[in-house]
């Protein structure tokens, strides 16, 4: 993984059959930090926004925390990823 701002979309399957995307900015660092990162790790920053909304922001702390079934999906998926 590059050190450095990513950006991209995630698609989240839904129960109606349907698809929602997520559009995320993450920032990652080589390294892990105990005070700035998530959970202590490499992302310093991220957002997700689905259907034009902002459904997660941390900037080195949470402004806007992940809150439903998708939003966490996509979360999920980039801890994975980048943390």
């Amino acid at each position: 993984m590059a050190n450095g701002w990513h950006e991209g979309t995630i698609g989240i399957p839904v129960k109606d059959g349907g698809m929602k995307v997520a559009h995320y900015w993450v920032k990652a660092f080589e390294e892990p930090s105990e005070y700035y990162g998530i959970n202590g790790g490499k992302i310093s920053k991220l957002s997700i926004k689905i259907d034009g909304e902002w459904k997660a922001n941390y900037d080195r702390g949470w402004d806007i925390e992940p809150a439903d079934e998708e939003t966490n999906i996509a979360y999920s998926i980039l801890l994975n990823e980048y943390n």
